[in-house]
């Protein structure tokens, strides 16, 4: 890789990839940014991707010879690639709480998110339409006995954490922080605002922030902010 390679952001809407577009614009990188829309009927990333990566799921940067997806992976590459400032060193708590909440947003955040929206697609999309009442029936189950509670419960962890620290690591804006804004916000777009405190604030002075802004004007259609 040399100096002038090219660090390319294949960015599709409404998606995981506007958290690294606030990072790139937090540390100043230069950087291109290719856009890829989902299909307006399965709401699904374009089949064009797949070129990027076999997988076609953004986010996906291009860098030299380097091509890198999932969110955590590129949040870490970028850090280290222009010098590590949001990554903490000196204190060892604080790179713990890093470490934790880097892997916390997908590994524990996510899935009860992700399971809601699918299962509440599948109650409005239940066919024939005597079924309808069959599977809402199924899906308010599953939803109240696991996915409910195991997502109140994280909520009202991260809550509780943040009602004590400005930060999710440390005193000063992380990676940790860029990992944590997506399922946050997609919290509030589908559990609605209101019902978290600190939630709500930490996500308000995000949106603040300069850098996001531009993000998101850069990004184009986003339904979370």
């Amino acid at each position: 890789m040399t100096a002038a390679s090219p660090l390319i952001l294949h960015h599709l809407n409404n998606s995981r990839s506007q958290r690294i577009l606030w990072l790139l614009e937090e540390l100043g990188a230069d950087y291109e940014i290719k856009h890829y829309q989902r299909d307006a009927k399965t709401n699904l990333a374009p089949q064009s991707l797949k070129a990027v990566h076999p997988l076609g799921r953004a986010p996906i940067i291009t860098h030299g010879d380097t091509t890198l997806a999932e969110s955590g992976a590129i949040i870490e590459y970028l850090i280290d690639e222009f010098g590590g400032q949001f990554k903490p060193t000196s204190n060892r708590e604080a790179l713990n709480q890093y470490r934790y909440w880097m892997h916390f947003a997908e590994g524990s955040l996510m899935p009860p998110l992700v399971a809601r929206l699918v299962l509440s697609k599948a109650k409005e999309k239940a066919s024939p339409f005597f079924m309808k009442p069959v599977v809402a029936k199924v899906v308010d189950a599953i939803t109240s006995a696991y996915y409910g509670p195991n997502l109140k419960a994280s909520l009202d962890y991260v809550d509780s954490y943040l009602k004590e620290n400005e930060w999710f690591a440390g005193e000063c804006l992380s990676g940790a922080d860029f990992q944590m804004s997506f399922p946050l916000e997609a919290m509030q777009g589908r559990v609605g605002k209101g019902q978290y405190a600190a939630i709500d604030a930490w996500v308000n002075k995000i949106h603040s922030r300069d850098a996001y802004q531009r993000g998101l004007e850069k990004g184009g259609e986003y339904a979370y902010a």
